[in-house]
């Protein structure tokens, strides 16, 4: 009965009570030696469960638990504490940051090997908070709070890696939980609104589209930038929400403009893995009245980092009923060439970062020929992001890029603003 009160029942690890009791006590005797605490959150593991269910979940801790028995050494006592989450208490040799961080990059390697199970070629990632003693706490309530806050900024910078605590990280923390408590606000008092942003055909310099950006004034906060408050709203789900409304709110806006201008979303990999995208496109465009062809859902290769079957279905399923996409950020990713074979996108957007040096850069302009060169073969339009200058418009356009949008060609506006961009007769911009 002890022994089952102190060890958790799926992995026969210690349990969290069980660690806290070893952690107490090696604070106690320590000698001076020094330790370190690492907390480990397993990456994508809801995917797994959601997708393919508990017991297939439930077989894969246990062997990640039996993984870490076969890694860790006599100077590592681990645990698990909950759900995806473990603990490991380990007494190095020499510099315990030293010896901590190749602790940590050994798991991180032998979690990341694939796991096979009942048929399930399954890939996930481990996130790793690390704490050192003393340096970060000369007690357990204080040591156990630290690497917990160092793992939240590992999961902040991308998953898959592992992060020291660091004394702002407590500050940093208080403000994220701020910042998730004023988006549920701004939900539910409407404080959001659209912006949109032309693209502009670089032939004749017609507006065949808006792109949606939103927009959040905070009333103490003041104007809130999306690079700060979209990666909150992305780790807490809210985005979901968030991006049902831009959904609603786009379309419902874009039945003022002529039928043959488009409306342009950026849609985040959350809201695929959420599994209600579709259903959220099509209650919109339902609300709205607008033709489905006139909604272009720009996605960056990000959505394809999670599970490729599942997406894949959501895009098909999209594409099927008339929706169009664009791939966002083009060429600042590891493998935009692979996706695009993968999917058939109606549209890929060049990053910026290559149209700002075009006039300087001879590498840039021969990136953009190429990119257009094959989206012209495979079938699919360009549209290069950022333009600020006629000279830049002018190389694109000498390059058959098709589409262009930046502040040479207009800023992001109301909605409201974007209707004089259509009276009679129908205006060129630029």
């Amino acid at each position: 009965i002890t022994h089952m009160a102190l060890h958790d029942a799926l992995t026969g690890l210690a349990n969290r009570t069980l660690f806290r009791r070893h952690v107490d006590e090696a604070i106690e005797h320590d000698s001076g030696t020094g330790a370190a605490l690492l907390f480990l959150d397993l990456d994508r593991f809801k995917i797994v469960n959601d997708t393919l269910g508990h017991p297939i979940g439930d077989a894969l801790l246990l062997q990640v638990a039996n993984r870490f028995r076969q890694e860790l050494g006599e100077d590592c006592f681990a645990a698990r504490l909950g759900g995806d989450e473990f603990a490991i208490y380990h007494v190095g040799s020499g510099s315990q940051r030293k010896s901590a961080e190749a602790l940590a990059k050994r798991i991180t390697a032998c979690v990341a090997e694939p796991f096979d199970i009942e048929g399930h070629h399954i890939v996930i990632g481990t996130s790793i908070g690390i704490a050192l003693l003393p340096r970060d706490g000369a007690d357990a309530d204080e040591l156990l709070k630290n690497p917990d806050m160092a793992l939240y900024r590992a999961k902040q910078d991308g998953k898959g890696d592992y992060r020291f605590f660091e004394l702002d990280m407590d500050r940093k923390m208080r403000d994220w939980h701020e910042m998730e408590r004023d988006l549920r606000e701004a939900i539910a008092e409407n404080q959001f609104e659209l912006h949109y942003q032309p693209l502009v055909s670089l032939g004749d310099q017609q507006v065949l589209a808006f792109e949606a950006l939103i927009r959040w004034h905070h009333p103490r906060r003041g104007f809130v930038s999306p690079a700060d408050f979209i990666p909150v709203a992305e780790e807490t789900g809210l985005i979901n929400e968030i991006g049902g409304w831009v959904l609603e709110t786009a379309t419902r806006q874009a039945r003022s403009w002529p039928e043959d201008v488009a409306v342009a979303v950026n849609v985040s990999p959350v809201q695929f893995q959420a599994g209600q995208l579709q259903f959220k496109v099509v209650n919109a465009l339902d609300k709205s009245g607008i033709a489905p062809q006139r909604l272009l859902i720009e996605i960056t290769e990000g959505v394809f980092l999670q599970d490729g079957e599942q997406t894949g279905t959501v895009l098909n399923d999209l594409k099927a009923i008339g929706i169009r996409f664009a791939m966002d950020d083009f060429g600042t990713g590891y493998s935009s060439l692979s996706y695009i074979r993968k999917f058939p996108f109606d549209k890929i957007k060049i990053d910026q970062s290559f149209i700002r040096e075009l006039s300087a850069n001879p590498e840039s302009v021969a990136i953009v020929r190429a990119v257009t060169n094959l989206c012209r073969d495979l079938g699919m339009k360009t549209t290069a992001e950022g333009v600020e200058t006629e000279e830049q418009a002018a190389i694109l356009r000498g390059l058959g890029c098709d589409t262009a949008q930046g502040y040479y060609f207009g800023r992001p506006m109301r909605a409201a603003d974007t209707l004089a961009l259509f009276d009679e007769p129908r205006v060129a911009v630029g």
